[in-house]
C-alpha cells in the first residue's frame, strides 16, 4: 500500500462501479433470463439517469478522475451524455448494461478488495456477488 494509507484504483474499477450504478437505477435483476430481449423497453421507460455529480459521488472520485472514467464510457458506448444547463446527465446505454452484465464477475474476481474497501461505510451493493 502506498505512504498514506491509499490504494490506487484503476478506471476500469471505476468504470465497474458507476455501470453498476447506472444499472441499479434501472431496478433490474442484471442476470435475469432473456434481459437482451427485454432491454430496450426497460431503458426507455425506466432510463431517468444520474447527473455527473451523483456518478462522481458513486465513484469518490475528484472532478478529473470522474471526466475520464464518463469520457472512455461515452467513447465506448456505454452511456449518452446530456447537457443540462451547466450540468450533466448520464444515460446508459444497451451496450452498458450488456457490458456490466458480461463483466461484473471479472471485475469482482480482480478488484474483490478494492470494491469491499469502496463500500466499507456503506452494505454492498445487489449486484455485489458476496459468494
Amino acid at each position: 500500500m502506498p505512504a498514506g494509507g491509499r490504494r490506487y484504483k484503476s478506471w476500469e474499477l471505476y468504470v465497474c462501479i458507476a455501470l453498476n450504478r447506472l444499472v441499479q437505477d434501472l431496478d433490474i435483476d442484471l442476470y435475469q433470463p432473456e434481459l437482451e430481449e427485454k432491454l430496450d423497453p426497460i431503458l426507455e421507460e425506466r432510463g431517468r439517469g444520474l447527473t455527473k455529480f451523483e456518478i462522481g459521488n458513486e465513484i469518490k472520485s475528484n472532478h478529473h478522475m470522474t471526466n475520464k472514467v464518463l469520457k472512455h464510457m461515452e467513447e465506448s458506448g456505454m452511456i449518452r451524455m446530456e447537457s443540462e444547463g451547466r450540468s450533466y446527465r448520464i444515460f446508459i446505454t444497451r451496450e452498458g448494461v450488456m457490458h456490466a452484465r458480461k463483466y461484473n464477475e471479472f471485475y469482482m474476481m480482480m478488484y474483490r478488495d478494492f470494491l469491499v474497501d469502496h463500500y466499507k461505510y456503506r452494505q454492498l451493493p445487489a449486484w455485489f456477488k458476496d459468494d
